[in-house]
């Protein structure tokens, strides 16, 4: 029996709401991805996204060993790490006597989480040199969220491709030589910041702390999305 299962878990929304996926991926004892699953969820939020990938991940492993999880979404960790106990004691409402969002996810997850050992791990997603499993459940998220398709090592899919905005490697920056961003149309490039706080763009990823951001209609998230708006 192996001491411990590494592994990861991931949402993607298109819009938030939108065309919407989920994906978990385990790793051998190297942290190789060796098994992994996504699914598409047709229309829904990231934060259905990225419970429903935790969901699928717990009931895809075995409960009799200690199960590690590296995620990006604190939305997801927490409500299951920190607000979870205090929601059960209210009878399923928050602090605000508000009725809990996504309680049936979040009640399937409580079930799945009973008598078994299970380490949560927070990793911060879009590094160039991050977390190679978040970074893997990301681009199979994304790509069921974008085809609406099912795929995983028992369908015989192969591996999800690099994002767009983020091939493998870092061969945009390669390839552009380090250019400045292309200027929108009609006007300057996107004034960028680096983050205080992790945070969710308007394409429905998440950005860490201390990435650069821009600002777009609906407030803060990656350069190229405030560009595109």
């Amino acid at each position: 029996m192996r001491e411990r299962v590494v592994a990861a878990c991931d949402g993607a929304s298109k819009g938030n709401p939108g065309p919407a996926g989920w994906a978990w991926v385990v790793a051998d004892a190297s942290e190789t991805p060796v098994r992994w699953e996504a699914g598409a969820l047709g229309r829904a939020t990231n934060n259905v996204a990225e419970l429903t990938a935790l969901e699928r991940l717990l009931a895809a492993t075995d409960p009799a060993v200690p199960l590690e999880v590296r995620m990006d979404s604190q939305y997801a960790m927490k409500a299951v790490t920190t607000w979870l106990p205090g929601w059960k004691r209210n009878g399923w409402r928050t602090a605000a006597g508000k009725p809990v969002a996504n309680q049936e996810l979040v009640v399937r997850i409580d079930d799945l989480l009973q008598n078994r050992s299970v380490e949560f791990r927070y990793v911060p997603a879009h590094q160039a040199d991050g977390d190679r499993l978040n970074d893997f459940a990301d681009r199979a998220a994304s790509q069921a969220a974008t085809v609406q398709e099912n795929a995983g090592s028992e369908l015989g899919s192969p591996e999800p491709p690099p994002a767009p905005d983020r091939p493998a490697g870092g061969a945009a920056k390669r390839r552009s030589g380090g250019a400045k961003a292309p200027r929108p149309r009609g006007g300057s490039p996107a004034r960028t910041i680096k983050a205080k706080f992790p945070g969710r763009c308007l394409c429905g990823r998440p950005y860490a702390a201390g990435e650069p951001i821009a600002k777009n209609d609906k407030g803060w998230g990656h350069p190229e999305c405030a560009q595109a708006a």
